[in-house]
């Protein structure tokens, strides 16, 4: 039990170190590539803080715990917007990009809708992963130029990572650099994914102790667990007032975890993914539902106020308290 509670300690250290670092390194990796913050958010912040997500279903893909894999993107996507979003906002109420509004949450939604559509079937086809995987670079391809245009239209704006002065002492510069940034971020995305690993595999051990099965696992514990990146990354950047890390990190992720993640599982799983009933009628529904409820919080104002966070988080408990009252 010791050693258990060393690694959670050792687990929440690196988290929010990771975090610092990430939302530290992604600010600074946008203004000196011209690109939106929005964007770095949606792809590089998003796509590495769902590492955990891939290295997991990808691994409970190949050996054969289709239950795990799936139950842990459904379970994640779930987590991230009540729990994560709901939190963020509770800390800061969090300004909301009219991009977000208009194209990626409705096309969170969208991608939702077809994974429940393309699992209907019970399972999920090596061509069916490589249609929702060529989904993601089209999304990423379109987001990258729109976070051109968007880095162009707001150049006049103060910088988030303020440019660095002719006469500053020279050996002090070198924070502000290109290498520096990706340094910062390569080191938060490892602290991360070492960080929720521990989390994980401690919190995954205790629980089969306790015989809780397979599928409330990955849809609660291995997906808050894998969710711990995006949890410290989004409550720093929210901490440190910069939405459109925060929430772009949320929706990108998901977006992630749906096309990248599911759908390489469904492209390396022996004879597909199969996908059970219960994610069918229970947990895929309330993954469409949480994306849906999104939409008409962020219309009001463009801001997810605080009582909007908590009607979020409440949400994300009684499903919770749903689930383990029906082990």
């Amino acid at each position: 039990m010791t050693s258990i509670l060393a690694f959670l300690f050792l687990g929440l250290v690196l988290l929010v170190v990771g975090g610092e670092f990430l939302v530290r390194g992604a600010s600074g990796l946008a203004l000196k590539l011209g690109v939106s913050r929005l964007f770095i958010g949606l792809t590089v912040v998003a796509f590495g803080t769902s590492a955990p997500e891939a290295f997991v279903s990808v691994a409970a893909a190949l050996g054969g715990s289709a239950d795990l894999s799936v139950g842990n993107v459904v379970g994640s996507n779930i987590f991230n917007v009540l729990f994560i979003l709901g939190i963020s906002a509770l800390i800061l109420p969090l300004t909301v990009s009219t991009r977000l509004v208009r194209f990626d949450a409705p096309f969170l939604v969208g991608v939702s809708i077809l994974l429940l559509l393309l699992s209907a079937n019970g399972s999920l086809g090596r061509l069916e992963g490589l249609g929702l995987m060529a989904l993601l670079l089209l999304h990423t391809w379109l987001a990258y130029r729109y976070g051109v245009r968007a880095s162009a239209g707001q150049a006049a704006l103060p910088p988030l990572v303020p440019q660095t002065p002719p006469d500053f002492p020279r050996h002090r510069r070198v924070r502000n650099t290109l290498p520096v940034n990706l340094l910062l971020v390569l080191a938060g995305l490892g602290l991360l994914v070492l960080g929720s690993h521990w989390l994980v595999q401690s919190s995954v051990t205790l629980a089969r102790l306790l015989g809780i099965p397979e599928l409330v696992i990955g849809l609660t514990i291995v997906a808050a667990g894998t969710s711990l990146p995006e949890v410290a990354t989004s409550v720093i950047a929210a901490i440190k007032r910069e939405p459109d890390l925060a929430v772009g990190n949320i929706i990108g992720s998901n977006i992630f975890n749906i096309l990248g993640v599911l759908g390489l599982s469904a492209v390396v799983a022996p004879g597909g993914l199969k996908v059970s009933s219960t994610i069918q009628t229970l947990d895929g529904p309330v993954m469409v539902m949480a994306a849906l409820i999104c939409l008409p919080l962020m219309h009001s104002g463009l801001v997810l106020k605080r009582w909007e966070g908590a009607l979020l988080l409440a949400g994300y408990l009684g499903y919770t308290g749903f689930l383990i009252a029906g082990v």
